[in-house]
């Protein structure tokens, strides 16, 4: 008997139609257990059945599909240096070619044996048809069979667990949409959905569960993404009206006096860049409201010229100010910055980070509260309850990726209101910002200081390339160069040489392997009065070679230093990749980045080559976004994934842009507030309200 419930959404789901307590158990594996979590495990794509054509049938310039078994793969080296990789499907007697240049990772990826499917718009080429960049679909048993059984139809396809096969969940959800699909409440009413020409949501469930034809299947599918994504920017939207509203920020006016007197300090003059956004800071700053701004700049761009600007902007005012890094190395590095442009200055500053002693903390801490520091540069220790500021004016937080959303709403938490500029010199993809960081103000600074060169970037895999590496760096250290060798990770696997080499093993190798040549050591694991004096030889020239772990990623300015080899490379991500060459062709001569990597693997050959290709930070950011996902790029994974249902922000990305424009414009606008969109404001309070702080009302 099925048991009754008030919301029948809330039924268990072994009492849908064709699943039962086996079925049940199965689904339980992928969080499965009512109703409502069944209509909602939503296809993560389908086969297109209606036009699977045979090669006879198939036509020029018109998007079609065929089906076919893998039989041959080639891969080989063509004109301009590109690279050709061609496959040979037979279609039940009959041949078509698939061919892809500079993707060398797709021949790993096509399997001898594999039945898939080519989608694209065909020619004749040698008297057989070819499919130039085709879209691959791989097909398992089931699909296989349903290609062949089936033709004519859309065929949902979902992620599944062992003892659960393809055609079995489709039948179930099948079922669970037929029978409870017209239950769902619809949170939009029913004038703003005509407005967006959307399906009413109950009808977008059935249609993707149960596709009668494309074009329907698109149109509920577009409807369940925009509402993800647009009930996440409803919440950022409210939390910016929020901080909006808090109590009034200081308001700092930069004259044209502290203008000048700031520049002064600098032996440079700054980049159109660093003077654009220094516009937006000093905008902020006088407005009168609390400033929540993104900087995000290239490698190399300068974003710490803006930072030191607007804290001593505060500090002219009469004002505290305090800049958080995520690691103890970067605070040190950013406080000799500091010191360096401010010799010849009366301004008091401080270093507060974990390491304290117990008294220099206390003296420290007495000053900051007094107001006598003004300058305060530091770790997450700046933002403990014990730190208490006279008069904070401008907070800047370093890498804000590194930290959680829960540590930059602290900095701005407090008696005071501070202005709040979050810097990342990781580029961060589009779409990530407008959700990651789409509370935010954003400025880009994308142009490098006059001179600065390219870094050639290189691939290196084979015993053969390895050594000419290694014979290219030995001659540029006999010039005089300097280089550095990454590791990525302090103490090596188990495994040895199979595994990844650790720096303590690399160390030893490399002292024996240049015997010329002196050679230093530094990870996060060496006491930092050690760590501090291996990187003053480095910087002195004392040292020729540096092996190191990623605590050279940020902050480590070494002109003469012009070599860097990224041992394991494939375990790092592109960003991170972009991070650490940046490390080079700082100074005048030519830098060279040389990724040593022998992983076969189809995605890894992927990001090394579009690093190969691109010295473009937001290009290789967004490429990164693409292959990996957001908390990869952003080392997110450890404090949770966006709080996303269904939408992918690098597939989306288009949906994305409407739904901001939407949810902005309503609570903008004030509308968002009558009584008609409370049960959408519900749907988001419930969603949202815990993990980003938003006010229950108002």
């Amino acid at each position: 008997m099925v048991p009754q419930h008030d919301d029948p959404l809330k039924t268990p789901v072994q009492f849908v139609r064709g699943v039962g307590p086996q079925k049940a158990a199965l689904l339980a594996k992928l969080d499965i257990h009512t109703v409502e979590d069944l209509l909602w495990r939503l296809p993560r794509d389908v086969l297109d059945l209606t036009d699977v054509r045979r090669p006879e049938d198939l036509e020029e310039k018109v998007e079609q599909t065929v089906r076919g078994t893998v039989v041959d793969v080639d891969a080989r080296q063509v004109s301009g240096g590109r690279t050709l990789t061609a496959v040979l499907l037979d279609c039940d007697g009959d041949y078509v070619r698939g061919v892809w240049f500079n993707q060398p990772w797709m021949r790993q990826r096509m399997l001898m044996g594999q039945p898939v499917l080519f989608t694209g718009k065909p020619k004749r080429h040698q008297g057989r048809w070819e499919f130039t960049h085709p879209q691959v679909q791989w097909l398992d048993d089931d699909d296989s069979s349903a290609t062949q059984d089936g033709p004519g139809r859309i065929l949902p396809r979902y992620g599944l667990t062992e003892g659960l096969r393809m055609h079995e969940m489709r039948r179930m959800t099948s079922s669970a949409a037929e029978g409870f699909a017209d239950k769902i409440a619809d949170p939009l009413p029913a004038t703003f959905r005509a407005t967006l020409q959307l399906p009413a949501l109950s009808e977008a469930i059935h249609r993707l569960q149960m596709p009668r034809s494309m074009p329907e299947y698109e149109a509920a599918r577009h409807r369940v993404l925009f509402d993800d994504l647009f009930e996440f920017q409803l919440a950022l939207a409210m939390r910016r009206r929020a901080w909006k509203r808090q109590s009034e920020a200081p308001l700092l006016q930069v004259t044209a006096r502290i203008d000048a007197r700031i520049r002064r300090l600098f032996p440079f003059p700054f980049t159109e860049g660093q003077n654009a956004a220094i516009r937006d800071v000093v905008g902020d700053l006088a407005s009168g409201g609390a400033m929540h701004r993104l900087l995000q700049a290239d490698v190399g761009a300068g974003k710490t010229v803006v930072a030191v600007y607007a804290m001593l902007a505060a500090v002219a005012c009469g004002f505290q100010a305090v800049l958080m890094a995520p690691t103890e190395l970067l605070a040190v590095q950013h406080a000799e910055t500091l010191d360096a442009v401010l010799e010849q200055s009366r301004v008091r500053r401080g270093l507060l980070t974990g390491s304290l002693t117990a008294a220099a903390r206390r003296k420290l801490l007495a000053s900051i509260r007094q107001g006598e520091t003004e300058l305060v540069v530091g770790t997450q220790a700046v933002i403990q309850e014990n730190v208490e500021f006279a008069r904070l004016g401008v907070a800047v937080i370093d890498e804000q990726h590194k930290f959680g959303v829960a540590q930059r709403a602290r900095i701005s938490a407090g008696a005071s209101n501070p202005h709040v500029l979050v810097m990342t010199a990781t580029p961060i993809p589009r779409s990530l910002c407008l959700t990651q960081f789409g509370d935010l103000d954003l400025t880009l600074m994308t142009d490098l200081p006059p001179g600065r060169q390219r870094v050639v970037t290189s691939r290196i895999a084979g015993g053969g390339a390895r050594q000419k590496a290694w014979d290219f760096v030995k001659k540029q250290l006999r010039a005089g160069r300097q280089a550095y060798i990454v590791c990525p990770l302090v103490k090596g696997d188990a495994e040895g040489d199979a595994g990844p080499r650790g720096a303590d093993d690399v160390y030893q190798r490399v002292i024996k392997a240049l015997p010329d040549f002196q050679v230093g050591l530094v990870h996060g694991q060496l006491d930092r009065t050690d760590r501090a004096h291996v990187m003053d030889r480095f910087r002195d020239g004392e040292l020729n070679v540096l092996v190191a772990t990623t605590v050279i990623e940020v902050g480590v300015d070494i002109p003469n230093a012009t070599l860097m080899i990224v041992l394991d490379a494939e375990r790092f991500g592109l960003s991170q990749l972009h991070q650490l060459r940046g490390r080079v062709s700082r100074g005048a001569f030519q830098g060279y980045c040389f990724l040593f990597s022998e992983s076969a693997a189809p995605d890894a050959i992927q990001r090394l080559h579009a690093l190969e290709m691109s010295a473009d930070g937001f290009r290789i950011a967004e490429i990164d976004f693409e292959l990996r996902g957001p908390g990869d790029v952003l080392g997110t994974r450890q404090h949770g994934e966006l709080p996303l249902r269904v939408a992918d922000l690098s597939r989306d990305a288009e949906i994305l842009d409407a739904a901001r424009r939407e949810a902005f414009t309503l609570v903008g606008s004030g509308e968002f507030d009558a009584e008609e969109f409370a049960p959408l404001k519900s749907v988001v309070l419930q969603r949202f309200a815990t993990v980003m702080d938003l006010p229950q009302s108002g």
